[in-house]
């Protein structure tokens, strides 16, 4: 076979060269690119349109935030590495569609009156922030920052937009429950507009309490609507109706999300679902169970994205920060958190964890369900139905070289029994238990039957604690006592005269709280080092109040006591530590 030949007389092209732009070749050159990357990075603008910035960051020849460092520089931008923190203007959240800010990565940062700062990953694209600037009807100026920070401030943003339920209501038809089984992705971005009337009911549901910070949603039928009830900072309160016409389809819906039987109507049911909120996932626990009417929905909300509290953050005076961790660091034993369903031990256990949480240790969880993703840590969910319980899995732990272990919940003697084992052979071990507060503790793990002498050997520490509704800071005022509030403060052994000028905090109640007064909690902690004394105690099988009396002889501080502290520095209201402390002995 032989070469073919060009004809004679015919010259071979060269590669076409880049036009030369002096201006752009001096700009990579002072970002210390080679020759031949300045060639090749022009060399493709020119060919393909692209802007150079994103050719730059494509090919790895500059990093995202030298790129917008370099062309802020050129062009006269300020440069952002970060948007932690900063608050987007209203109009721009109410006037501009979530699509449109996330397709074109475009965020206002802030509203000076007569120019409005938008915040932009691409210097070299005006196209978009014209059409904002026709969109908002305002002058804008860019700002360049990282896309990542971007998209996590529109995230944000967009999590407190205005609701749309009322409207979503209004498109409900009889017909809709035809069309709700089509295309359930496994993951479903909640601010997706584009879904059927009933879909996006049932996430703006989602939606609106995620924004309100509600840990439940129930769906409860009546004659003649749908009443959905959310539970926020621990109180249940009447939200919307929806009409009784609507109700087979949304529970169809809230099935096929969960991923259960749409046919059975008879009997319970417990499903799953995750759900997305832009980058943020969250999932949600669902209940189905009938009652005359219909049936009735619960939703319980783990959201993800919210963030790991360190031990500063969850309302530990310094006495008991300082005894957690001293105890948190050492190399074997258990800690248990106590109390009761919601009461965040989860928060505490995670919150000891992350203080602790290291290159040189392993760490292994096993939760249901996990709620939080810690990094550097190995997080197990339990699977029943698999034979995947607390059990089996800390068993499992013991062949994985652990140096910290987290069992979700000590409920029966065979998983107590392999903790406590597990922390007399060299493990530190975290778990809870539910009691009434830390003395307890002790008489529960008897009673599931693990010996008085593993206890005393095994335990550490004990943390009781119980979540406290604080003030809402845009309502607060103070007032003087009446007479309702000062047998209050006689139950806790308090009079007026404890307080600033003889007056109490109270929140007064505004569309901020709900007109409870209150937004938020905290928590109230009473924390017991498993001395000699207690463990001498517990091998004489004392009684709970006994260990207890002598605890506080000694120093403890109880649940009730804490709760008290929180009212003196005005932080909540003498009912409030009553109702969350009723069942505690001082």
């Amino acid at each position: 076979m032989t070469d073919t030949l060009p004809p004679e007389g015919a010259e071979t092209k060269p590669a076409k060269a880049p036009p030369k732009d002096h201006l752009r070749e001096s700009l990579l050159r002072k970002a210390g690119l080679t020759p031949a990357q300045i060639e090749e990075a022009l060399l493709e603008e020119h060919e393909s349109g692209q802007q150079l910035d994103q050719i730059l960051i494509a090919k790895n020849f500059l990093t995202e935030p030298k790129t917008l460092e370099m062309f802020g520089d050129m062009l006269g931008l300020e440069y952002l590495d970060s948007l932690e923190g900063i608050g987007v203007p209203d109009d721009f959240i109410q006037g501009v569609p979530v699509q449109f800010a996330r397709t074109h990565a475009l965020i206002a940062i802030s509203d000076e009156g007569d120019v409005v700062r938008v915040a932009s990953h691409r210097p070299l694209d005006v196209q978009p922030m014209d059409d904002l600037a026709t969109l908002m009807g305002r002058e804008l100026e860019a700002v360049l920052a990282p896309r990542a920070q971007i998209a996590n401030l529109i995230n944000r943003a967009y999590r407190h937009k205005a609701d749309g339920v009322d409207e979503a209501l209004q498109d409900v038809k009889d017909t809709d429950i035809i069309s709700i089984a089509e295309n359930i992705q496994e993951s479903e971005d909640l601010l997706d507009a584009n879904k059927a009337p009933v879909i996006k009911l049932v996430n703006m549901l989602l939606f609106q309490a995620l924004k309100l910070r509600a840990s439940d949603i129930h769906l409860q039928p009546f004659g003649d609507r749908l009443q959905v009830r959310m539970r926020i900072d621990g109180v249940l309160y009447d939200m919307e109706s929806v009409p009784r016409r609507a109700q087979e389809a949304i529970v169809s819906r809230v099935k096929v999300m969960g991923q259960m039987d749409i046919a059975e109507r008879r009997l319970p049911q417990d499903g799953r679902a995750s759900i997305r909120i832009g980058d943020g996932d969250v999932d949600v626990r669902i209940s189905t169970v009938p009652v005359a009417g219909g049936e009735r929905i619960v939703f319980r909300i783990l959201d993800k994205t919210t963030k790991v509290y360190s031990l500063d953050d969850i309302g530990l005076d310094e006495d008991a920060e300082r005894t957690i961790r001293r105890y948190i660091n050492y190399s074997h034993g258990i800690i248990f958190v106590t109390g009761p369903t919601g009461s965040g031990k989860t928060t505490t256990l995670y919150a000891c964890l992350d203080a602790i949480n290291a290159p040189s240790l392993n760490i292994l969880t096993i939760e249901d369900p996990v709620e939080y993703n810690l990094a550097g840590i190995s997080q197990v969910q339990v699977n029943t139905k698999k034979g995947l319980t607390f059990a089996a899995g800390l068993r499992s732990f013991l062949r994985q070289d652990p140096d910290v272990m987290m069992v979700g919940e000590v409920r029966d003697n065979e998983t107590a029994d392999i903790a406590i084992r597990a922390a007399l052979t060299g493990h530190l071990v975290f778990s809870t238990v539910h009691t009434n507060d830390s003395s307890s503790t002790v008489s529960r793990l008897i009673d599931i039957g693990v010996e008085p002498y593993l206890v005393s050997s095994s335990l550490l520490c004990i943390i009781a604690q119980r979540l406290l509704r604080t003030l809402c800071p845009n309502c607060t005022e103070q007032i003087e006592p009446n007479k309702q509030q000062r047998f209050f403060l006689e139950d806790l052994k308090l009079s007026p005269d404890m307080f600033e000028d003889g007056k109490l905090t109270i929140g007064k109640g505004c569309d901020e709280c709900f007109r409870s007064g209150f937004a938020g909690r905290t928590a109230i902690y009473e924390v017991m080092p498993i001395d000699t004394v207690v463990q001498e105690q517990i091998i004489n099988k004392a009684t709970a109040s006994q260990i207890k009396r002598a605890a506080l002889e000694r120093g403890l501080r109880t649940l009730r006591m804490d709760g008290v502290n929180k009212l003196l520095t005005g932080q909540t209201t003498p009912e409030e530590v009553l109702r969350v402390t009723q069942l505690d002995i001082t």
